[in-house]
């Protein structure tokens, strides 16, 4: 490992990646965090409101929370694969942008729940790629972490922690070192609480869940926006000397990420057209049967669909 790249001597700069912090990708996770966030809001206050089924609503926000979760998973590994050429400016950055990921998508998850408990497979599928995105995150975090702890010099690569000797701490490292195990737990919680929401019965005190746990996203979002605007190159004043001012240029590369936002206003046409047809949500009390167009569905599927392999009619949350 050691011979495949050099972490005895640290460059007095090291070369952009606007692959990972350029100024499309960057806008993109940020505007899809913001946005899925503020719809997640909308849809749970009117179902609070027992208003209108916002059906285009839900429809774009599974969309957008789709496209972030499976973008955050790819920069994500994209980061881990380059470890030994990536600097840690980088790595911090796309671990920023891997906490808009779960704010989204853990956001999403407390606005459509009753849409993830009525099929398993849409249920399975989200808890496997929160787990996907969760363990590449704290990974990433292990790396960020050692890297505070070790003083690594700021233009070597990230996988350099695990060679050099440590030089120890900074001064500023308690701080840095507190919030990145914050961070790290914080997400497990979410994690943990997500995959508990998705199986426990409804309840009217799982309202106060979903706004609650919404304006918490909401702050974890706003945060991790700004730590990204004001440490890249693309908007504010990078950490570490740059070769050039890539980041900043754009490309088709970097316009790329925002007009596959464009993407889920397609589906919103569709709905509205009246050519896609979209559940109504339905109250969760796992006994009620889903109905379309006064229907049932076939197999007579329940607001809580077990899974055919293990689950059953009544989740074991279904107490609490």
């Amino acid at each position: 490992m050691a011979g495949s790249f050099n972490c005895s001597v640290a460059s007095t700069e090291t070369a952009t990646d606007a692959g990972v912090a350029g100024t499309g990708v960057l806008l993109s996770f940020i505007i899809t965090a913001g946005i899925s966030l503020i719809m997640s809001l909308i849809i749970v206050l009117h179902e609070v409101r027992r208003g209108s089924e916002a059906k285009v609503l839900r429809k774009l926000l599974l969309s957008l929370s789709d496209q972030q979760v499976i973008t955050g998973i790819g920069i994500q590994s994209v980061a881990l694969a380059k470890m030994k050429t990536m600097v840690p400016y980088h790595f911090f950055i796309v671990w920023m942008l891997s906490l808009l990921s779960t704010a989204t998508h853990v956001g999403t998850l407390l606005a459509l729940v009753n849409d993830f408990k009525r099929d398993w497979v849409l249920r399975w599928l989200r808890q496997f790629f929160m787990f996907v995105n969760l363990v590449l995150s704290i990974v990433s975090g292990i790396f960020i972490l050692m890297s505070v702890m070790r003083d690594v010099k700021p233009t070597l690569p990230i996988a350099c922690v695990w060679e050099v000797e440590s030089t120890g701490a900074p001064s500023n490292a308690g701080t840095s070192i507190a919030g990145t195990i914050a961070v790290m737990a914080g997400q497990v919680i979410f994690f943990l609480v997500g995959v508990w929401y998705l199986h426990v019965k409804n309840r009217k005190w799982l309202r106060a869940v979903q706004l609650v746990g919404l304006l918490v996203l909401g702050a974890i979002g706003i945060g991790a926006a700004i730590r990204v605007i004001l440490l890249s190159q693309a908007f504010g004043t990078p950490s570490v000397p740059l070769a050039d001012t890539g980041e900043k240029d754009w490309s088709f590369g970097q316009l790329l990420p925002l007009l596959l936002l464009l993407l889920p206003l397609v589906s919103a046409v569709e709905i509205m057209r009246g050519e896609m047809k979209v559940p109504s949500p339905v109250v969760d009390d796992h006994s009620a049967p889903l109905l379309v167009g006064g229907e049932k569905l076939p197999g007579d599927r329940s607001s809580f669909q077990p899974n055919p392999f293990w689950g059953s009619q009544k989740s074991r949350f279904s107490k609490w």
